[in-house]
This record gives structure tokens, C-alpha cells and sequence, in this order.
């Protein structure tokens, strides 16, 4: 089976996972689009290590993540039934040019940064468990997979995987807890 067809199949999926995601449809299908271009322009990056579907999965996260972020820069503008665009715009400002309501300013930026921070060091702790553990868990807690979706990928049990995911939670608490929360005390 060509990545094509694979991906065609991938469709339904992957746009249900966007629209619970961002609750417009028009934005989902531009996102899966997205996802699915990236894929076919770039066939070799996917190396089966995970299935189509899963590294599929991912991608389409990241493309929500930018469009959420992108969406939260932009000032969004409707205008009135009788209105022209252009006319919407005008009504924002005064006639010397300045904002009429100003837009508010970023409420703590510190705090996303920190934040950027955090997921960085979280990354880094969850790249240092063993490669078997740490694919369980990111499946799990990142691609929000049924435990028994990953099970029949992994050919595990539902005992392992809770053991895996247990053990990976308990060394992330530890190695967050060494490499972030003692430096907020």
C-alpha cells in the first residue's frame, strides 16, 4: 500500500482528532491538509519506527499548536452585515490614527515563557527514559492513545503497560522535581 493511499485513509481520523481540537471545520481541514502535504513532500522523515497513524498524529499536533498560537496573535474581525471589510478596519481606529480600544496588553509574558521553560526541561526528562518507556508514555500522555491501541502496536500487555507507565511517571516526577521544582523554591 502506497503513503498516499495510506494517508487517504488517515483522513476521517485525523480530522475528527483536529475538529475536537479546534471546533471549526474549516480550520481542521486546512490543518489535516497541512499535515498531509508535510508528509508527502517529505516521504523519506517517516521511517516506520511508529505507525503512519501515530507519526501522522503527531505532526497534526504541532500544526494545531502553531495555528492556536498564530490565532491568539491575530486580531479577529467581523464586520457588520452592511459593512465592508475595509470599513471594519477603519471603525477600529479614530481619525488621528490611533486606536480607538487599544488591545490589551500581553497579561504575564513571564509566565509563558516560564512555561516554554518547563516544557523544554519536561523534554528533556522524558528523552532520558529508556526508549521502550518513554514511547509508552508519549503515546499515552502525548497522543492520548487507548491503552489498548498501544498494547497491540507494542505487543505488550495491559500489565506491562501500566508498570511502563507507572515507572515513567514516577521517573519524571523525580527528575522534574531535581531539574525544575527545586530551583522555583
Amino acid at each position: 500500500m502506497s503513503i498516499e493511499s495510506e494517508l487517504a485513509a488517515l483522513h476521517k481520523p485525523l480530522l475528527r482528532f483536529a475538529m475536537l481540537q479546534l471546533r471549526n471545520e474549516g480550520m481542521a481541514q486546512d490543518v489535516v491538509s497541512e499535515t498531509m502535504l508535510a508528509i508527502l513532500e517529505k516521504p523519506d522523515s517517516f521511517e516506520g519506527r511508529s505507525s503512519l497513524r501515530t507519526y501522522a498524529t503527531g505532526i497534526l499536533k504541532f500544526k494545531i499548536i502553531d495555528l492556536l498560537r498564530q490565532r491568539g496573535r491575530e486580531v479577529q474581525i467581523e464586520p457588520a452585515d452592511e459593512q465592508s471589510m475595509d470599513d471594519a478596519i477603519d471603525d477600529l481606529f479614530a481619525g488621528d490614527g490611533h486606536w480607538r480600544e487599544p488591545p490589551a496588553a500581553w497579561q504575564h509574558p513571564e509566565r509563558a515563557l516560564e512555561q516554554s521553560q518547563f516544557f523544554e526541561t519536561l523534554q528533556a526528562c522524558v528523552s532520558r527514559l529508556p526508549a521502550k518507556m518513554g514511547r509508552v508514555f508519549m503515546m499515552r500522555e502525548w497522543l492520548e492513545r487507548e491503552t489498548e491501541d498501544i498494547c497491540e502496536e507494542l505487543q505488550i500487555t495491559t500489565t506491562n503497560c501500566g508498570v511502563l507507565l507507572y515507572r515513567a511517571r514516577m521517573q519524571l516526577r523525580e527528575c522534574l522535581d531535581m531539574r525544575w521544582f527545586q530551583g522555583q523554591r
